[in-house]
């Protein structure tokens, strides 16, 4: 008898702090709906530098767990993905990477550009 009264308890419990933690979420999100692009690069601004805090102070060994940890979830979440959801990443990767080349190709165009012109100049 007591054992329920403790059951019905402890879900109530665990029903309020659901409640709350849904409420803390919508009221999260509503302030960032609010928020400027100033306020929310400030936000990830912080958030970055907290998080290399963090990093900087972890030991090799906290390091290791939180690295197995993250490749754990990687590897939960692509037994999980669909075929569809699979090729929509790696199409992802590839476009991210032909962008990359762009990138470089168009930075050594620039580079080779500058030197000509720099030695143009020299030569006038």
């Amino acid at each position: 008898m007591a054992q329920r009264g403790q059951d019905k308890k402890a879900e109530e419990a665990e029903e309020q702090r659901n409640s709350r933690l849904s409420d803390m979420a919508q009221r999260g999100q509503e302030r960032r709906a609010e928020e400027t692009l100033e306020q929310r690069n400030r936000r990830l601004a912080v958030m970055g530098q907290r998080s290399q805090q963090r990093r900087a102070e972890e030991i090799e060994e906290q390091r290791n767990s939180r690295l197995a940890k993250m490749a754990q979830r990687v590897q939960e979440r692509r037994a999980e993905e669909t075929d569809e959801q699979r090729n929509s990443r790696l199409s992802a990767m590839l476009q991210h990477a032909r962008e990359r080349r762009l990138n470089v190709i168009e930075g050594q165009n620039h580079h080779q550009i500058q030197t000509f012109y720099a030695a143009r100049t020299v030569l006038n």
